[in-house]
């Protein structure tokens, strides 16, 4: 069974920077699609970021080009920089892996990001 645990969520100023982190366990990582997905309160869960296992990545308009999403094969974590953070990136950030063949997929419990002066 695979588990997934985020990090590194909390309160940041507008402008600032964090980095999430999903420690990931019962995944082979080239079977899967990894990424980043975040709700905002009152709105709908919404795709930031993927990556695939030949390392190519996809990204929410909304974020390209501050956002970066990576990935740590030895440490078995998928990482998410977010730059110039904005106060509408506030939200929760969940780590997502998608079976490429099955369709499986596995969600973490989510990260709080909250962006305020």
């Amino acid at each position: 069974q695979a588990q997934l645990v985020e990090s590194g969520g909390g309160l940041v100023q507008p402008g600032g920077s964090l980095r999430l982190s999903c420690a990931y366990s019962g995944i082979t990582f080239p079977l899967y699609i990894m990424g980043w997905y975040r709700q905002a309160p009152g709105k709908q869960r919404e795709l930031v970021a993927t990556i695939h296992s030949a390392g190519s990545t996809d990204y929410a308009d909304s974020v390209k080009g501050r956002f970066t999403i990576s990935r740590d094969n030895t440490k078995n974590t998928l990482y998410l920089q977010m730059n110039s953070l904005k106060a509408e990136d506030t939200a929760d950030y969940y780590c997502q892996a998608i079976h490429s063949v099955s369709r499986r997929t596995y969600w973490g419990q989510g990260t709080q990001v909250t962006v305020s002066s």
